[in-house]
């Protein structure tokens, strides 16, 4: 199965150029779209939802169960019977159980053929999920992380071919957001899985493939240690006090900076070695973000 989008443009009232030609293959397993916020990302993921209208450009999804061939822009109710999507934000009904709302939202998507099957599939994906014994709690008392967890509950009704997830780590805690990845990765086992994200760290652990957006605008595409292998011996590493960052006499473009036991820590790029106390630092993905976010013809 292979989503391709080619050329996918949308301008805002006012100007906005929110996706500017945008061409992308996205295989079946997990995909990462990586980007700052206001990037373009949830504008991308919100028309392959089917939620809006492109200005122009193409998305085909090819070799589901269902078709051989899907325009997704044009053929919509398609698409939605193939599609699982957790937006970034989501509401739900006060004082209703999960067992309650999931069961009405699978009847909406016309799961089950009758109540009693229905109800057999909502206890297996709220098992699936770890919400069993809080499926009698209302969702609107719901922590962070179980809310997300019922969201995916929700996105997976009608074993979707297509899965799109818009920053769904956003406010967890680290305990919650490991249950989320293994959750995640053990979906994107079979389907075509669009994780939106401009956390580093999800793309690097759950990602066999990515791209990173700014401005609505593509600035890489590939698999993630192959991005991090074109800056190898291109990132350098120096601690230093605050005076020395803030009164700095380099000309190497920084990475990032960040404190590590209570000094400042700064990677670099430079394709040679750096005078001073430089020293060669392996690559990770948030050099490769912060280097292709400001430009730099790495690689």
């Amino acid at each position: 199965m292979q989503l391709t989008i080619e050329n996918l443009s949308k301008t805002y009232p006012g100007g906005v150029r929110a996706l500017d030609q945008v061409s992308l293959t996205i295989p079946s397993g997990m995909f990462g779209l990586l980007g700052p916020n206001g990037a373009g990302k949830s504008t991308l993921m919100r028309t392959l939802a089917t939620l809006q209208e492109a200005d122009s450009g193409q998305a085909t999804l090819e070799g589901t169960p269902r078709a051989a061939r899907i325009d997704m822009l044009k053929e919509k109710n398609t698409v939605r019977k193939l599609l699982g999507y957790l937006p970034q934000e989501f509401g739900v009904y006060p004082r209703t159980s999960a067992v309650k709302l999931l069961s009405h939202l699978a009847a909406l998507k016309g799961v089950g053929a009758h109540s009693k099957e229905r109800l057999e599939i909502v206890e297996a994906l709220l098992e699936r999920v770890n919400l069993s014994e809080h499926r009698h709690k209302a969702v609107s008392n719901y922590s962070g992380g179980m809310r997300q967890r019922f969201g995916i509950a929700q996105a997976l009704l009608g074993d979707p071919q297509l899965l799109i997830v818009d920053e769904p780590t956003a406010g967890l805690d680290p305990g919650e957001r490991n249950r989320f990845y293994n959750l995640l990765a053990e979906v994107g086992e079979n389907i075509i899985v669009i994780l939106s994200t401009h956390i580093v760290q999800d793309v690097k652990e759950l990602c066999t493939n990515m791209a990173i957006i700014d401005k609505g605008r593509l600035l890489a595409n590939g698999a993630p240690a192959q991005a991090e292998s074109q800056l190898a011996g291109k990132v350098w590493s120096m601690s230093m006090s605050k005076p020395q960052l803030e009164h700095r006499s380099w000309s190497y473009p920084i990475l990032s900076t960040k404190l590590v036991g209570g000094l400042p820590s700064v990677r670099i790029y430079s394709d040679q070695r750096p005078e001073g106390d430089w020293r060669p630092v392996e690559p990770d993905l948030e050099d490769v973000f912060f280097a292709k976010l400001s430009g730099m013809k790495a690689g």
